[in-house]
């Protein structure tokens, strides 16, 4: 598959451009960025080519790869999308319901193959748990925590814009929310407050009925770091295991998927409309936090 790539920030260079160049089944033939000077760079590295015209990469591939903000990545997933290319999109896929209902509506339309990175849920341990915890069923509760501290020297993501304007909801909340609506379902209710450092607490209820609870932060004290995750209910406590951050191999992953999708395989269950539903949450989490109200889903 002949694959482009939109973004040359610190996500493209440890993960999306060297898992491209990698991949065995893939054709990747150039790397678009908003910076010239840093898609040539990058594009020296993997032996593709820098462009500067956004449509002309588009174009030229299959498919098409983002590692851009969310408000960067949506219009250009839809023209990507409405070009007939496949997608292979950041998480969160947008930042407003209807940017994302935009591009489920296009790949829709043309049956597009789609899949949104979601980390580590694309490790064997945390797919095969998910895929467990689902089928057992019986949970009452759920608890996610994931505290980060991001906004230090040494941590290239610190420096992002979006990431210091939208806090852990808009990055690490839809991690966490990848694990609970596969085994809990479609969220029905939202109630939400922020603290200090960017803690945000919500409590999702699901259309079981069970509630679940995240904490979710980028800019606690290092010494708050932790991701955990659990599920309790009728088989006893169960914790999210462990999987190594290996996030080319991952990405690896999404493409093997992709690829297998768009030759008539199945569908991922990491795709853009699971990506836009995890939008609508993160769009009613927000209002709930700042109206102090409870927020429905439809």
């Amino acid at each position: 598959m002949r694959f482009g790539l939109f973004g040359t920030g610190p996500w493209a260079h440890l993960t999306h451009a060297p898992a491209l160049a990698a991949h065995p089944d893939v054709e990747f033939v150039g790397i678009w960025g908003r910076n010239p000077d840093k898609a040539a760079e990058l594009a020296s590295l993997h032996i593709t080519q820098a462009y500067a015209d956004q449509d002309a990469l588009i174009a030229d591939v299959d498919a098409v790869a983002f590692a851009l903000p969310p408000d960067i990545q949506a219009p250009l997933a839809l023209r990507a999308a409405r070009a007939g290319r496949h997608l292979l999109l950041d998480k969160p896929v947008a930042f407003t319901v209807e940017d994302a209902t935009a591009i489920v509506d296009a790949v829709t339309e043309r049956n597009l193959a789609s899949v949104v990175f979601f980390t580590r849920r694309l490790m064997p341990q945390i797919a095969e748990f998910v895929t467990d915890a689902a089928a057992t069923g019986g949970w009452t509760e759920a608890r996610v925590d994931h505290i980060g501290s991001i906004f230090t020297d040494d941590n290239p993501f610190g420096a992002s814009p979006w990431r210091k304007e939208s806090g852990g909801l808009w990055d690490v909340g839809p991690h966490a929310l990848a694990l609970v609506l596969p085994v809990l379902g479609a969220v029905t209710e939202v109630a939400g407050l922020a603290g200090p450092r960017d803690m945000t607490h919500l409590l999702l209820r699901h259309a079981g009925g069970t509630i679940s609870n995240l904490t979710l932060s980028l800019d606690a004290p290092p010494a708050a770091e932790r991701e955990d995750a659990l599920f309790a209910g009728e088989a006893g406590v169960r914790s999210v295991p462990q999987a190594p951050w290996a996030p080319t191999e991952a990405f690896a992953r999404a493409i093997d998927q992709i690829i297998a999708a768009a030759a008539g395989g199945p569908s991922p269950s990491l795709d853009v409309h699971f990506g836009a539903e995890v939008t609508a949450i993160l769009v009613a989490a927000q209002e709930a936090i700042t109206s102090g109200r409870t927020v429905a889903l439809g």
